[in-house]
């Protein structure tokens, strides 16, 4: 496995695409106890003169437990051929099963962060902001219900970008 260092701005593809369709795993934790899930909604651009990308975790998933208790979060994009495994961590939770095990992906850590040998890309972030997404605050009433119809309500995590891995 090689590892290559870029700018975030260099990162190529359509944003929209890899996060809604073709899906992206998040991951905290260290090296002795972490955790991943898949993500399919999320943003990425520029906040406070920041690269940076926005994750939401749901309440119920055990990663949010291992993301509160960490600085760093990983995002992490699959190479191809990897559907059945982004299926296993978004579907089973890691308080019942090995996900290492059930998806075979191959952890690795960079930086201080979980990733697997399987990714295509790895992006680095640091917490900048975090806020619980109430059902008051939702100005359009049919997103909440579409998205929320029973209840098991987002964390918005905002992370600074640090770095990104091409693995080549």
């Amino acid at each position: 496995m090689s590892l290559k260092e870029i700018n975030p701005t260099e990162l190529g593809g359509n944003v929209i695409d890899e996060i809604s369709n073709k899906w992206m795993l998040l991951a905290a934790g260290n090296e002795s106890k972490f955790n991943f899930m898949t993500v399919s909604w999320g943003m990425m651009g520029e906040i406070w003169f920041e690269p940076a990308i926005t994750a939401y975790v749901r309440e119920s998933r055990y990663t949010k437990e291992f993301i509160d208790s960490n600085e760093l979060f990983s995002m992490i994009s699959l190479k191809d051929g990897y559907k059945k495994a982004l299926q296993i961590a978004g579907s089973k939770s890691g308080r019942d099963i090995d996900k290492v095990k059930e998806t075979g992906l191959t952890p690795l850590f960079i930086d201080g962060v979980p990733s697997f040998e399987e990714a295509a890309y790895t992006i680095v972030c640091k917490k900048m902001y975090a806020d619980f997404m109430p059902q008051e605050n939702f100005i359009d009433k049919q997103a909440f219900k579409k998205a929320y119809p029973e209840g098991n309500l987002h964390t918005m995590y905002i992370g600074k970008i640090l770095k990104v891995y091409l693995n080549k």
